[in-house]
C-alpha cells in the first residue's frame, strides 16, 4: 500500500477526513479500506458535487418557456395505426429477431427495498396463478419470441439478453437463473455486468463515511448503463454476435414486450437510432416524466420541473399538448450506443440529485442513523441520452398503458403500483387475449358471465351480480411460451367456454399448451 500517496490525494482534494480511523483499524480493515479509497476518482467527484449544488440550487427553476410538444414526424401510435402498418412493423421487427440483430438490455440493479423484501425485484412473486416472477415471465417472452422469428423466418435465433446488475443484486441474480436452469434459455445468450457506485456526499461536500473502514456508495442510477458499457466490454460482445438492434428497459414493469417486433420495426421503419415507448398521460398532474423538447432537443422532463399551467395546456382535439409519459422502455442501435458511451459524450450527461438520509460513522464509531437528510445522491438517468438524437434519428411510440405498463414500485400498503396491481393489470390483460381469441366465460353450470368484469368498488360492496364478485372471476393466466401479445390463440380458444380460473400451461420442452379450469361445460376434460 502507498499510504502516503493516497493522503496527498486525499489532502488535495479535500477528503482528508476518509483516513480519521485509519490507526484504530485492524491489517485487514486497512486493506478493504485502502482498496475502496484508491479507486475514487476524486477530482471528478469534487467536480460533480459541484455541479449537484448548483443542480439543487436551481431545482425550483421551471423551463415552461422553453418546451416544445413533439413533431408529429417524429411520433407513431398503436391505436392510431392501420392494421396493415402494424402488421408491417410486426414482419420486419420479426426479421431483425430472426437474423439474430436484436438484443434486450435488462436495468436490474434496484433491490427490493421498497416493496419489503432483501432480494432483487427481478425475483419478486406478485401472486399469479401460476407463481411465476418478473424474471421468468420475462425469460418465457423472449422463448417464445425467438420460435415467433424463427417461423417467420426459417432460420434458428437467439435474442441475447444484457443484465446490469448492482454490487447488491448481481450476485442473487446469478444464482438465481442458475438454480432455475435459466428457465429455458442458453446460458452463454444470459450476460450479467454490474452498474457503476458513487460516494454519498455531505452538503460540506466531504465524502460519508458509512464505517470505520467503508465509504458510503449508492448505485449511479440507471443512467451509469453507458459507463458500464464501456467497462465491462458489452458492446463488443454485441457486435461479435452481430447485434444492431437493442431494447433497453426496466425490470419492474410487469407488462414490458421485451424486443417488441412491432417497436422495432417502427424504430427501423423510422430510420431511427434512439426511440421510447410512452403512453398517454392520464391527468396533467399525473407524476410521471414527459417525452418532449426542451430548447431544441429531445428530453424527459420531470413533472415538477413544469407549471401546472403548462401541464394543462391541451391541442385542439382535447389531448394534452405535453401527453408522452415516460415508462423507461427504450430502443437504441448499437452504433448510438457507441457513441453515446465514449467518455466525451458519457461525461455531459449530468447527474440527478436527491437529498438523503444517510447512515455515517459518528464520532464514537458508532452508526449514526440520521433523522433528516445529511447529504446528496448522485445519479444519472437512462434516458438522458435522447439530446444527442436529433429529428432524422429520434422515435416515440405510443402504446396503451394497460397493455404495456403495470410497474411495481411499492408494497401493498401503499395505493398504486403495488403487486396486487400488477397482478391485476396482467390478468386483466390475458383475460382480453382470451376473449380476443373467441372464447366465452361462463358459471360451473353453464350460465354466462359478462366480457367485463364487475368493478372493484361495486364488488366491494355487493353490488355485483351473480358470481362476478367471485375472487377467481378474472384470474385468467396465458404462459408467455403460449402467446407473446396474444397471438396464437384462436386455433385453442374459439368457440371454447371456459369457467375461470383459467391457466394456459406450458413448459419449456412442451409441444403443447394445456387449459386449466375450475371444471368444462362441456364434460370433457380440458
Amino acid at each position: 500500500m502507498d499510504l502516503d500517496s493516497l493522503k496527498t490525494e486525499l489532502e488535495s482534494n479535500g477528503q482528508s477526513q476518509l483516513l480519521r480511523y485509519w490507526d484504530l483499524l485492524d491489517t485487514n480493515s486497512q486493506e478493504k479500506l485502502y482498496n475502496e479509497l484508491k479507486h475514487l476518482e476524486y477530482s471528478n467527484i469534487n467536480k460533480y458535487f459541484k455541479q449537484a449544488m448548483e443542480s439543487l440550487n436551481h431545482a425550483s427553476d421551471k423551463i415552461d418557456d422553453l418546451l416544445e410538444p413533439l413533431p408529429a414526424t417524429v411520433c407513431g401510435s398503436v391505436t392510431r395505426s392501420s392494421q396493415e402498418e402494424l402488421k408491417e412493423y410486426n414482419r420486419i421487427g420479426l426479421e431483425e429477431v430472426g437474423n439474430n440483430r436484436v438484443a434486450v438490455l435488462l436495468l436490474a440493479g434496484g433491490q427490493g427495498t421498497r416493496l419489503g423484501v432483501p432480494y432483487p425485484k427481478g425475483m419478486y412473486n406478485v401472486g399469479l396463478p401460476s407463481g411465476k416472477t418478473l424474471y421468468q415471465l420475462q425469460a418465457e417472452r423472449l422463448l417464445r419470441l425467438q420460435r415467433l422469428a424463427t417461423q417467420q423466418t426459417g432460420k434458428a435465433c437467439t435474442i441475447p439478453w444484457y443484465i446490469m446488475t448492482s454490487e447488491h443484486t448481481k450476485q442473487a441474480t446469478n444464482d438465481y437463473f442458475k438454480q432455475h436452469n435459466y428457465f429455458g434459455l442458453e446460458k452463454e445468450n444470459i450476460i450479467l455486468f454490474e452498474q457503476g457506485l458513487l460516494p454519498c456526499i455531505g452538503f460540506d461536500g466531504k465524502i460519508i463515511l458509512a464505517n470505520t473502514d467503508k465509504v458510503a456508495l449508492a448505485p449511479d442510477g440507471n443512467g451509469g448503463l453507458y459507463r458500464a458499457l464501456r467497462k465491462w466490454n458489452v458492446l463488443e460482445d454485441m457486435e461479435k454476435r452481430g447485434v444492431t438492434n437493442i431494447h433497453v428497459y426496466c425490470v419492474d414493469n410487469i407488462l414490458v414486450k421485451m424486443a417488441d417486433p412491432v417497436f422495432i420495426g417502427f424504430c427501423r421503419t423510422k430510420n431511427a437510432e434512439c426511440g421510447a415507448k410512452a403512453v398517454e398521460k392520464t391527468v396533467p398532474t399525473e407524476a410521471v416524466g414527459v417525452v418532449c423538447k426542451v430548447d431544441g432537443r429531445y428530453q424527459v422532463v420531470e413533472y415538477s420541473e413544469i407549471t401546472l399551467k403548462t401541464a394543462e395546456l391541451r391541442q385542439d382535439n382535447g389531448q394534452l399538448t405535453f401527453n408522452a409519459g415516460n415508462i423507461c422502455n427504450h430502443y437504441f442501435t448499437l452504433d448510438f450506443l457507441k457513441h453515446v458511451s465514449q467518455v466525451e459524450q458519457e461525461n455531459q450527461l449530468k447527474h440527478h440529485v436527491a437529498k438523503k438520509k444517510i447512515p455515517y460513522v459518528g464520532d464514537d464509531k458508532e452508526v449514526v442513523k440520521p433523522t433528516e437528510p445529511n447529504g446528496i445522491k448522485m445519479e444519472k438517468f437512462v434516458f438522458d441520452v435522447f439530446h444527442f438524437a436529433d429529428d432524422r434519428s429520434f422515435a416515440v411510440w405510443e402504446v396503451l398503458r394497460e397493455d404495456e405498463f403495470a410497474p411495481l414500485k411499492n408494497a401493498d400498503t401503499a395505493a398504486k403500483d403495488t403487486p396486487t396491481t400488477c397482478r391485476e393489470a396482467l390478468l386483466n390483460l390475458h383475460h382480453r387475449y382470451m376473449l380476443g381469441a373467441g372464447s366465452k366465460f361462463v358459471h360451473s353450470d353453464g350460465s354466462s358471465l359478462p366480457d367485463i368484469p364487475c368493478a372493484k368498488k361495486a364488488r366491494e360492496s355487493g353490488d355485483c351480480r351473480k358470481g362476478e364478485n367471485d375472487d377467481h372471476f378474472n384470474k385468467c393466466e396465458v404462459s408467455p411460451l403460449v402467446s407473446y401479445a396474444g397471438e396464437g390463440l384462436t386455433e385453442l380458444l374459439d368457440g371454447k367456454k371456459l369457467v375461470p380460473p383459467v391457466q394456459i400451461v406450458m413448459g419449456p420442452t412442451d409441444s403443447e399448451p394445456t387449459i386449466l379450469q375450475d371444471i368444462t361445460v362441456n364434460g370433457t376434460a380440458s
